[in-house]
């Protein structure tokens, strides 16, 4: 067993919301007690201590919708490349990119991605990736390399028409034969999706096949109405809009997760509450991308389940949710909305969200939960209870001050230190790999 203590407990757990000197004790790969900090020493005297230092202990955070395939294109700039639409974007900067992933550089991307989520308190991560050049193996490749790294997640594979038939249907035998090779695994870290990029890059015969081709279960994880070229797409090309498209073809559903959902109209989103499928939003993607602000409010109204992702735009959960907030309150023109919401997307939608993919509860911190917890290095100067919390966590910290990381009960950092990692081996090979990848791109 293992106490996590000394600290100030947020525990997002409803009935017991915080603890002002708390702990919390880990048994195998789940929560055993959380409470009182004087009392839990005293009842668990033997157990390996881990000392928070007066800092607060809470829940691991979710990341529900990213993508890997991006990591190594940090500080990269292609020759030429001046995008003045969400298309060339798209094609001038990431396709280009993913179409020179091989399986090394799919795992050096995962390697870059799951040591900076460990370092920023992301237990879990909903990944969504592409990798053109090496279709075949590439999910196993980004599971073998969460396994060894100890974080949780759940992956599938974008499928495109956008280059040909042949990658296209290598791309639909991955994320089957994925989903089948997860379905299997014994524990609750690995999941599988159907993934799916964008409704204008597939067409109905290609979506006719993900939906005969997807196995019981989870459903399919795609880009909704992310630029209005999706949109145009649909209207012009099948005479109606996104998402009564992919309701048409049968991808909505419990537990489909669509990403962004930025120009949907007020009679999709009621499709979208009545089919009870999943939306994530992505707010500094959007913003960066210049693709517009996801109707996050009217989500809530209509009772839809938003969750928050990055987009990989960064793997900080804590940015993530203050740009939420704060393009919420410019879009409405309105200061005084955009809290509730944006709060209620990261700490209590994601992990309702995983609830519908994985066995154990995330993102709680109470007895029978997954122990994924982390320590955040925070001192505040100003009164900090279970009353206000989030105001903290907005305005005081970032995911960079996470210096103890525990997933599924194993410790992955602990005082800002990788466990088990040779963390500047690693990042020494995956530099050398992005050098090459640049080279091949601008050459």
């Amino acid at each position: 067993m293992i106490h996590i203590g000394n600290g100030k407990v947020i525990t997002r757990d409803k009935s017991n919301p915080y603890i002002r000197n708390g702990g919390v004790i880990t048994e195998g790969a789940l929560i055993k007690e959380v409470g009182d900090e004087a009392e839990l020493k005293q009842k668990y005297p033997d157990c390996e201590f881990v000392d928070a230092g007066g800092g607060v202990i809470m829940p691991g955070f979710i990341n529900a919708h990213s993508h890997i395939y991006s990591a190594l294109a940090r500080g990269l700039s292609i020759k030429g490349h001046n995008p003045v639409n969400f298309y060339e974007v798209l094609d001038g900067m990431w396709w280009k990119l993913d179409r020179r992933l091989t399986l090394p550089l799919t795992r050096a991307s995962a390697y870059a991605t799951y040591i900076d989520c460990i370092k920023q308190g992301v237990t879990t991560l909903f990944d969504h990736h592409a990798s053109y050049g090496e279709i075949r193996g590439s999910l196993f490749e980004i599971a073998e390399t969460a396994k060894e790294l100890g974080v949780r997640t759940c992956l599938c594979y974008e499928v495109s028409d956008r280059d040909g038939t042949e990658k296209c249907d290598e791309a639909i035998n991955e994320n089957v034969d994925f989903m089948n090779w997860a379905a299997k695994q014994e524990g609750d870290m690995i999941k599988g999706m159907f993934g799916l990029h964008a409704a204008f890059t597939l067409s109905d015969k290609t979506l006719d096949k993900c939906v005969c081709a997807k196995p019981e279960g989870p459903g399919f994880h795609i880009h909704v109405a992310e630029g209005m070229n999706d949109v145009y797409d649909s209207l012009q090309n099948h005479g109606k809009r996104t998402v009564n498209r992919l309701h048409d073809m049968g991808i909505l559903g419990n537990k489909t997760i669509l990403g962004h959902c930025i120009h949907v109209s007020a009679s999709e989103m009621d499709i979208i509450k009545a089919t009870d499928s999943i939306v994530v939003n992505n707010p500094e993607s959007n913003m960066g991308n210049a693709v517009g602000t996801s109707p996050v409010l009217e989500f809530f109204k209509k009772g839809i389940l938003v969750g928050l992702g990055t987009d990989a735009y960064t793997n900080d959960m804590l940015e993530s949710v203050k740009v939420a907030l704060a393009i919420q309150r410019n879009h409405a023109c309105l200061p005084n909305v955009g809290w509730a919401e944006a709060t209620a997307m990261l700490f209590y939608n994601n992990a309702a969200i995983s609830a519908r993919f994985f066995d154990t509860p995330l993102g709680v911190l109470k007895k029978g939960a997954a122990a994924d917890i982390i320590v955040m290095d925070y001192k505040p100067f100003t009164p900090f209870s279970g009353d206000n919390i989030d105001g903290h966590m907005l305005f005081g910290m970032t995911g960079r001050q996470c210096e103890t990381t525990m997933c599924g009960g194993r410790l992955l950092m602990k005082d800002r230190k990788l466990i088990g990692v040779d963390e500047e081996a690693v990042n020494a090979k995956i530099l050398e790999q992005s050098a090459k990848l640049w080279k091949d791109i601008n050459a």
